[in-house]
């Protein structure tokens, strides 16, 4: 019983850890993922990569090629684009029922958040902000309390963080202060603001990742 409840957890543990390297460049677009050199890297067997690379696959994030082996999928320009469309829409919704939901205790949490958040960019620490931006996300997600939302958002998280590694640089501060006036909305249980604000936000790392104006 054991064995078999450890199992899983191994492997997400592991995918968790291959996703946030993926994520952070450490395996670039194109690149090969040999098992036997990941299972090196993380102290375990082979089973629970190759398990992991699966779930990964499935979530867009690897490519199997036949006689080959796993590679880090690349992005091609109407999958970011689709991204974006989903993550608009759905971000929308998450916001105006974060709007309805939110309460004091939550709203001085995120805020907190947000201060983190604003040290981390006077330092140009960009991992950080990176990370801050995810918890961000997070938090607005567990407001909302939504679990169909969790589940169609949850996979595209990843996907939106190596966007938003690609223009931390450019509109940390930038960044930073919209999700200032999204909390702003939600805290004021204003829903159509919030959702308003939402899709800008996404709309706004769009366009400096496209270097032009949102289509």
């Amino acid at each position: 019983m054991t064995a078999a409840t450890d199992r899983p957890l191994l492997r997400d543990t592991v995918c968790d850890k291959i996703r946030q390297q993926i994520i952070e460049g450490t395996h670039p677009a194109g690149g090969r993922l040999v098992e036997d050199r990941l299972a090196d890297e993380l102290g375990v067997s082979r089973n629970p990569v190759r398990e992991a690379l699966r779930v990964l696959e499935a979530e867009g994030f690897v490519e199997m090629k036949p006689r080959r082996g796993a590679f880090v999928a690349r992005l091609s320009e109407k999958d970011v684009s689709d991204i974006f469309d989903v993550r608009a829409a759905l971000e929308a919704v998450v916001a105006r029922t974060a709007a309805r939901n939110a309460t004091e205790r939550e709203i001085a949490k995120i805020e907190q958040l947000l201060e983190s958040a604003n040290r981390a960019v006077a330092r140009a620490d960009l991992r950080r902000v990176a990370v801050l931006n995810r918890r961000f996300h997070e938090a607005m997600l567990d407001l909302a309390d939504n679990v169909y939302l969790r589940d169609v958002l949850l996979p595209l998280r990843g996907r939106m963080q190596k966007l938003f590694q690609e223009t931390a640089s450019a509109r940390a501060a930038e960044s930073l202060e919209e999700h200032r006036r999204l909390l702003v909305a939600v805290a004021a249980h204003d829903e159509k603001a919030a959702g308003a604000l939402a899709v800008a936000h996404v709309e706004a790392v769009r366009t400096s990742l496209s270097g032009g104006p949102a289509r």
